[in-house]
């Protein structure tokens, strides 16, 4: 169980690293490329979500951010001995929960700064990716594992 908790400190880790460089190397909105046409850095400060939905409401995003952890916590204790599948999944959405509220408690507002220039997609962080992959592993999880799991068990009469 530790090594879930270990994979989500280093998320939580790696993204606050990234976080502190950009803001001492890239001013804010400044555009940075780094694969022309397809990939730069640029320094924004969210207030919201995604496409920055919901800004300014953090009151919101603390208590979904409070009542998510609690969650993952939860589930990783009761279930995560199960499936490393599912456990990774956990670790990486608490991983990246953890690392944007970090930004909303200290600074109101969350760091963004990975831009890709080939599709309209908001500017992201690491916190947001690891989020990203750990809803898709639970999915992946969900729809290929968590049914065989439920066929091994005996059935009850």
């Amino acid at each position: 169980m530790f090594s879930y908790y270990l994979l989500a400190a280093v998320i939580v880790l790696v993204d606050q690293l990234t976080k502190y460089l950009t803001v001492q190397n890239i001013e804010l909105h400044d555009i940075i490329p780094v694969v022309p046409d397809m990939f730069s850095l640029t320094y924004i400060q969210n207030t919201g979500a995604a496409w920055s939905i919901l800004e300014g409401r953090m009151i919101f995003f603390y208590v979904v951010t409070v009542i998510v952890v609690a969650g993952i916590i939860y589930n990783l204790h009761k279930y995560g001995h199960e499936s490393k599948l599912f456990a990774v999944s956990l670790a990486f959405v608490l991983g990246g929960a953890l690392g944007n509220f970090i930004d909303r408690l200290a600074h109101q507002y969350v760091i963004d700064m990975i831009r890709l220039e080939f599709i309209d997609f908001p500017i992201f962080n690491i916190a947001d990716a690891a989020l990203t992959v750990g809803v898709l592993l639970m999915i992946v999880y969900i729809f290929f594992f968590e049914e065989e799991k439920t066929q091994k068990q005996p059935k009850k009469d």
